[in-house]
């Protein structure tokens, strides 16, 4: 017996040492194993790091391209603009005098014909101006210049701009007096363009009824809306029609043609302001376009002048 466990008790020294053994060699095994799996993610990082470099230097390649395309299409926009002005304004100077009778009396087919120029003549020109502000706008070229004033004066010069194009007895142009209204910082000249835009559209598309100009305040912004009596939109169409050629399909759309870019150059204008547009139209029910700017539009204020 005593023979018997001596034996045993060498044998156990052994069986421990294999087992460290075989345990040594499953983590050399798992650690080679890691060693591989990590050196294939590193060369799988490696190559998507490849290729997100080749990307980046492809947007980059792109962008350069884009970049020049639209500084080559503001460019041609801006010549062709100066090419085409000068003839047509003389097509509409020359339309005009016909029209006045200055050169003698015109039949009823001549004047017909000769009204067909000048209107003709007055849509290339928009088209030509309104291309022309759009691809500055893309080009990051539009300057704006807010300063403060007074918001009955911008109505009053709109209410003498529209005076002499209010050839229809059965549509009539209302200004609403701007009341308990501040003055507003922005840039005047850009807001009273895009209000333009919205009037002359009014005036377009109400055969007969009224077009209503006012503003309100909304906390630290100011509303103006140009409501309508006209044919009105219906509401499928109201995203599209701030596209640019946006063209609803109506009557009197296709008896009366617009260039289509008039609404997507005022959305673009109001949100270089700081504000935003909106349209509440139902079909034959009249519309209501709206640019709503914050009474202060975010800029340095010029020195001296006090915050209303």
């Amino acid at each position: 017996m005593a023979t018997t466990d001596a034996s045993d008790h060498e044998a156990t020294p052994h069986s421990s040492d294999t087992k460290e053994s075989e345990a040594l060699q499953r983590l050399r095994a798992e650690l080679e194993a890691s060693r591989a799996e990590l050196a294939e993610l590193r060369d799988e990082l490696d190559e998507t790091n490849r290729g997100v470099v080749a990307l980046y230097g492809e947007l980059d390649t792109q962008a350069d391209q884009l970049k020049q395309a639209t500084e080559l299409k503001s460019r041609f926009l801006a010549y062709m603009s100066h090419e085409f002005r000068t003839p047509v304004s003389a097509i509409r100077s020359i339309t005009r005098l016909l029209l006045d009778r200055m050169d003698g009396p015109l039949t009823e087919e001549q004047e017909r014909q000769v009204t067909f120029i000048e209107t003709s003549a007055t849509e290339f020109a928009e088209l030509v101006d309104d291309l022309l502000d759009l691809a500055k706008i893309e080009a990051g070229r539009v300057e704006i210049s807010p300063a403060w004033f007074e918001m009955v004066d911008l109505f009053s010069a709109l209410r003498g701009m529209f005076k002499p194009v209010l050839t229809n007895p059965e549509t009539v142009l209302i200004f609403e007096e701007p009341e308990n209204l501040p003055r507003l910082f922005t840039d005047d000249r850009k807001l009273s363009q895009i209000l333009r835009n919205f009037i002359s559209n009014a005036l377009k598309f109400t055969p007969r009824g009224e077009v209503r100009v006012s503003a309100v305040r909304q906390g630290d912004e100011v509303c103006f809306s140009v409501a309508d009596t006209g044919i009105g939109i219906a509401p499928q169409h109201h995203a599209a029609v701030f596209d640019d050629f946006a063209q609803v399909d109506s009557p009197v759309q296709k008896r009366l043609r617009g260039t289509g870019l008039g609404l997507s150059l005022s959305r673009q204008l109001a949100q270089l302001l700081g504000g935003r547009v909106t349209l509440a139209s139902e079909l034959n029910a009249g519309s209501v376009f709206s640019v709503i700017l914050p009474v202060q539009m975010p800029d340095d204020e010029p020195a001296g002048q006090d915050r209303e």
